[in-house]
């Protein structure tokens, strides 16, 4: 990260919202599509599925004494496959999925490289997301975990993460030449 940082490789976008990310993700997407293979999206994971467009928000505070409040919120729109397909075809692109069960990881990660045919899906459960994740494609699934010595060190699960899809990548765009 550091060193990507201080080459001037790395374009973390911040955003506040769904619609500003959504906008920022296909103008980054389409600005880099002529670098091809060389381009890597990682894609953090999503806070959440659902959320309530701005359209439908209130105004002013909504008032308890009005009495219960019921919310309805729609879908997250999926933006791997006009990425994938559209935006930065080329691209290499890595997604994450976060589960509560951890026996249905596996198959959901499995049925998003199917689903929009992008390179990797980093793996987690959310009890232990901070120490461990698989990395799947779809040849394969690699474990990654902090060892004892290492959380003591400080050392976060992202810093093995990164380090494995450097290499990754790297022989992701050999592979396209």
């Amino acid at each position: 990260y550091r060193s990507a940082t201080e080459a001037g490789a790395l374009l973390a976008i911040e955003f506040t919202g769904l619609v500003e990310y959504l906008a920022l993700l296909r103008a980054a997407a389409r600005a880099l599509a002529p670098l091809g293979s060389s381009v890597m999206f990682y894609l953090a994971a999503a806070v959440s599925d659902f959320y309530i467009p701005v359209s439908e928000m209130p105004e002013h505070k909504i008032q308890s004494s009005e009495g219960p409040l019921q919310i309805t919120m729609k879908m997250v729109p999926k933006m791997l496959s006009p990425l994938v397909r559209d935006w930065a075809p080329e691209a290499y692109v890595i997604s994450f999925k976060l589960e509560t069960d951890p026996q249905i990881l596996l198959a959901k990660s499995r049925q998003a490289l199917e689903k929009y045919r992008h390179q990797v899906v980093v793996a987690n459960v959310l009890e232990s997301r901070r120490t461990s994740v698989i990395i799947v494609t779809r040849d394969s699934q690699t474990p990654l975990s902090l060892s004892s010595e290492e959380i003591a060190q400080g050392m976060e699960i992202e810093e093995k993460i990164v380090s494995y899809l450097q290499g990754q990548h790297t022989a992701f765009m050999e592979r396209k030449g």
